[in-house]
C-alpha cells in the first residue's frame, strides 16, 4: 500500500511539474513579446514599400498596413512565396492594393528593375520599410560581387533607397525605416577587409551588416534634414522567421527535440516582431523624429560603434562606389516608356 502510495504521489508532482512548467513557459513567452502598436491610424492614400514581405517580420508588416487600408508593394526575391502571402493577405484584409512586384536584393540589376516599374506605377511613395535579410550564411557573393550578407543587407537597401529618394521627398512627410538588429553592438566597419575577401566569420559578417544598417540611417538622416523625409533604424527583437535557416545546429533534429523547445519562450512570433517596425513606420508622433534606433517599441540606445561619423561618411563613401546609384539608367527607362 505503501508503494502505491509513493507511485502515486511520484504522478502527481510529475503532473504538477509538468503543468507548473508549461505555465511558466507560456508566461515567460508572453513577457518576452515586446511593446505592441496599439494605435489606430487610416493609411488609405499611401504608398508603402516593404522589402523581404513573403515571410515573417515582412508579410505581418504587410498584414497589418493592408488592414490600416495602405496601398503596399511587396518587393521580394521568389515571386511564387510572394504572390502566395499575398493572396493570404488580400483574402484576410479584403484590400486588393497589395501588389507582389519581384527585387532580389543581390542584384543591382534587379533593384534598379524594381526601382523602374514602381516609378512607372505610383507617382508618390510615403514609408519605405526595408526589412529583407540574410543572416549568417555560408560565405557567398550578390551577382555584383559583394559578400552576400554585406551585399543584401546593406548595399542592396542603400542602392533600392537612394533610388526612391526622389519619390520619398515628393510625397513628403515620408519615412525610411531600416530593420536592423540587437547584434549592431557586436559589429565592426572593417575598413581593411569591408567584402570580407581576406577572411569570413559569418556572425562577424552579420553584425557588421547590421552596424551599416545604423549607420546608414544616421548618416541618411542628416543628409536629408528640411526635407521632410526621416530615417530610422530598428531591432525587431529575437524572432522565429526564415532568417536562421542557414544556422545549421537550429535546424539539425536534435536541435528540433532539445534546443528549440528551451529557445520557444524566449522568440518573439513574426507578429510581434513586425510591432516596432509598424510603430516606426506608422506612429504620428514619429513624424518628425529621425536619425533613431528603437526596440520593443521604444527609443533606445545604439551602439557608441554606430555613432562615429567619420566611420559613416567612409562606409556611404564605398557603398556609392559599390552601387552607383547616381548612375543614369536609360536602359530600363527605355524598357518602361520613361525616357
Amino acid at each position: 500500500m505503501s508503494l502505491f502510495a509513493f507511485l502515486k504521489s511520484r504522478t502527481a508532482f510529475w503532473l504538477s511539474f509538468t503543468g507548473t512548467t508549461t505555465g511558466l513557459a507560456f508566461f515567460v513567452k508572453d513577457l518576452m513579446q515586446g511593446g505592441q502598436f496599439t494605435k489606430e491610424t487610416n493609411e488609405t492614400g499611401k504608398v508603402f514599400i516593404v522589402t523581404g514581405a513573403n515571410t515573417g517580420i515582412g508579410k505581418e508588416t504587410v498584414r497589418d498596413i493592408a488592414k490600416r487600408g495602405g496601398t503596399v508593394y511587396m518587393a521580394c526575391r521568389n515571386l511564387k512565396k510572394c504572390e502566395e502571402a499575398r493572396e493570404e493577405i488580400v483574402l484576410e484584409t479584403k484590400n486588393k492594393y497589395v501588389y507582389c512586384r519581384q527585387c532580389d536584393l543581390a542584384s543591382q540589376e534587379s533593384i534598379r528593375h524594381f526601382v523602374a516599374a514602381f516609378k512607372r506605377e505610383q507617382e508618390h511613395l510615403h514609408v519605405l520599410i526595408n526589412n529583407a535579410g540574410v543572416m549568417r550564411c555560408p560565405r557567398s557573393l550578390t551577382s555584383d560581387g559583394i559578400e552576400l550578407q554585406l551585399g543584401v543587407n546593406h548595399m542592396g537597401h542603400f542602392l533600392l533607397t537612394n533610388l526612391l529618394l526622389g519619390l520619398l521627398k515628393k510625397s513628403s512627410p515620408s519615412r525610411i525605416v531600416n530593420v536592423s538588429s540587437l547584434a549592431h553592438t557586436r559589429g565592426e566597419i572593417n575598413t581593411g577587409d569591408l567584402n570580407s575577401d581576406k577572411s569570413y566569420d559569418e556572425g562577424k559578417a552579420y553584425s557588421q551588416s547590421k552596424l551599416a544598417n545604423v549607420l546608414f540611417t544616421r548618416e541618411l538622416a542628416k543628409r536629408l534634414e528640411g526635407t521632410n523625409v526621416t530615417a530610422n533604424a530598428l531591432h525587431p527583437g529575437v524572432v522565429d522567421t526564415e532568417i536562421i535557416r542557414h544556422m545549421g545546429f537550429f535546424n539539425n533534429f536534435f536541435a528540433g527535440l532539445f534546443v528549440k523547445p528551451l529557445f520557444w519562450p524566449f522568440v518573439k512570433t513574426p507578429r510581434n516582431g513586425a510591432q516596432t517596425s509598424l510603430y516606426v513606420a506608422l506612429d504620428p508622433e514619429l513624424e518628425k523624429v529621425t536619425g533613431q534606433y528603437f526596440s520593443d517599441c521604444k527609443l533606445k540606445e545604439m551602439a557608441p560603434a554606430a555613432t562615429d561619423t567619420q566611420t559613416a561618411k567612409w562606409l556611404w563613401a564605398v557603398s556609392e562606389k559599390w552601387t552607383k546609384p547616381t548612375m543614369i539608367t536609360i536602359q530600363y527607362l527605355q524598357i518602361f516608356h520613361l525616357f
